[in-house]
């Protein structure tokens, strides 16, 4: 699948930016423009959201393999990877399938272990919101404060809300049935016998729960070459939580 992606910078060798569920590109374009100083930067839309095609077919396979077919169309030499959450998965599930393609994995906040469903209340949420009738974000926000009470959280949901401007009706960049239908497959485990020898740093934050110190073990028996770095202060939403500490702890480990 022909992925939708934005460059950020001139030369240098490859980033590729992968955001979380329900993310799109543009949730890493301030962060991206640090990293394009030096590096040739590219920000996805995975499958099913942004402006990416949208497809039944959804699950760390087929979003690993659209990665690796950017990689060989763009002609590009051993990228470094950056995925976020869901992203972070799709990057482990393609260092098993395709190591040769990228140079440094960058996994942020997300272990390869099994997570259970915990999204249930916001796709309540999306799901109250009748698009047909809406009249404005606003109406949608108040919606949403029912099921969500962080407005970092609605906000960062909502940035997928867009009007179609030949009918003026409200649609969602991600593709919201199928995303509902799979959800319990985004939190499965991702499971291999093999070693990448990809050199791997795991990046989590002190205030998030998704990467405890008791996962360290399995998560080296599969990456051999592994760091890890805690941000202090940070939640699951690293980048944004700290995003000063966040680039230099990028930057220093690129370098």
């Amino acid at each position: 699948m022909k992925l939708n992606f934005r460059k950020i910078g001139e030369s240098g060798q490859p980033i590729i930016i992968l955001h979380g569920l329900f993310g799109m590109s543009d949730n890493w374009l301030t962060i991206s423009k640090f990293f394009a100083i030096n590096h040739l930067v590219y920000i996805l839309d995975l499958r099913n959201h942004g402006q990416s095609p949208q497809s039944d077919e959804f699950g760390y396979q087929e979003m690993a393999d659209d990665l690796a077919e950017l990689i060989v169309d763009q002609k590009l030499e051993k990228p470094i990877l950056i995925g976020h959450s869901m992203g972070g998965k799709v990057i482990m599930q393609f260092a098993i399938d395709h190591s040769n393609l990228a140079d440094k994995l960058i996994i942020v906040d997300i272990a390869p272990k099994f997570y259970p469903v915990h999204h249930t209340s916001l796709l309540q949420g999306l799901h109250t919101i009748q698009l047909e009738n809406l009249q404005s974000r606003t109406e949608a926000n108040d919606i949403l404060k029912r099921f969500e009470e962080s407005e970092g959280v609605r906000q960062f949901l909502l940035k997928n809300l867009y009007r179609n401007p030949e009918t003026s009706q409200f649609g969602w960049r991600f593709n919201l049935p199928v995303l509902t239908r799979e959800i319990a497959n985004i939190g499965q485990e991702i499971n291999t016998n093999q070693q990448i020898i990809n050199k791997t740093l795991f990046i989590y934050g002190s205030e998030s729960s998704y990467i405890l110190e008791e996962d360290f073990a399995k998560i080296k028996a599969i990456f051999l070459y592994t760091l890890f770095k805690e941000i202090n202060g940070a939640g699951h939403w690293v980048q944004a939580d700290k995003p000063k500490e966040f680039v230099e702890t990028v930057l220093k480990f690129i370098d």
